[in-house]
């Protein structure tokens, strides 16, 4: 008998949530066509899914719509009435914390230059600034945030973070977002990895970035909308900039920040391979969830 059924958008899903709980039926179902079925208990998303897609949902009865990605800013306002919508929370962290500490140590040990020599099959030595006892700020104590927080520890530096509101937890004290005009003046990194919301949009804009010290790094794996474009290209003489994301997004190849910029990665955080058993294990945990009777995880918005 039939007790839930959930969808996903191609076999390759169907394969990573096996084995299931005793009357779980899974279909198949992309978004792009009609529903195959007046109700679906749970509609897993595409990756990267277009806010029209939700349309689809519409007019079925569901339980939860599950994404696979993080972000969730592009359905903000978009929901249908009574839908419940979860994001990727526990996928893609450490993946995107991994990049972080990766695309810093590039800047930091000038390895872009290291391979414009090798390329140039050229020996050339140079002293560079590193990132121990840099004093690292982090802008956002989400998952990701705590993720890029705790591998930052080994590296011996100055931690410092920022989110929302002020609290602690077992890393230590998180200041507010109103302490960053006097944190941004004291940071020789400061890395953002805040959700696109209304209030982040253009965040790191003019005075952030004047408020930060010659040659600072700052890194954003936020997204691309949270930093101001065209005040990075202002500051990108006296700091290094860093990017994952952009705004716009591809950034078109005449762009002048492909050149401004110190290092510029394609969106490509989440992008490994540990992101696949990450994403079956939630969404079996959300069939879980659904089957126990239980509220899902990760819930972001509801229509």
């Amino acid at each position: 008998m039939t007790n839930l059924v959930v969808s996903v958008p191609s076999p390759s899903l169907t394969e990573l949530i096996d084995p299931l709980p005793e009357g779980v039926e899974v279909i198949e179902w992309d978004l792009t066509s009609p529903a195959p079925r007046e109700s679906i208990d749970m509609v897993v998303f595409p990756p990267f899914a277009p806010p029209h897609l939700l349309e689809a949902t519409a007019g079925i009865e569901t339980q939860l719509l599950q994404m696979q990605s993080i972000g969730y800013d592009a359905l903000i306002g978009k929901v249908p009435a009574g839908k419940v919508v979860a994001n990727g929370g526990s996928v893609h962290e450490t993946a995107t914390a991994e990049l972080t500490l990766a695309i810093l140590l590039a800047a930091v040990r000038e390895l872009p230059q290291v391979v414009r020599n090798q390329d140039l099959s050229q020996w050339r030595t140079f002293s560079v600034r590193g990132l121990a006892d840099s004093r690292v700020l982090i802008v956002g104590s989400g998952g990701v945030g705590r993720a890029i927080a705790e591998r930052l520890i080994p590296f011996e530096v100055e931690l410092t973070r920022v989110a929302t509101r002020e609290r602690d937890d077992d890393l230590g004290h998180i200041h507010g977002t109103e302490k960053l005009p006097e944190l941004l003046p004291e940071s020789d990194v400061v890395i953002v990895i805040v959700p696109l919301t209304p209030d982040t949009d253009g965040m790191v804009n003019d005075e952030f970035l004047t408020a930060m010290p010659d040659g600072a790094v700052l890194v954003n794996v936020a997204r691309g909308k949270v930093a101001d474009t065209d005040a990075l290209l202002r500051h990108a003489d006296r700091l290094k900039i860093v990017a994952d994301v952009t705004d716009p997004e591809p950034l078109p190849a005449d762009h002048p920040l492909w050149q401004k910029a110190a290092l510029i990665t394609p969106h490509i955080a989440g992008a490994t391979n540990a992101q696949w058993p990450r994403l079956g294990a939630l969404l079996r945990r959300q069939i879980e969830h659904l089957v126990a009777g239980e509220e899902p995880e990760n819930i972001v918005l509801r229509g």
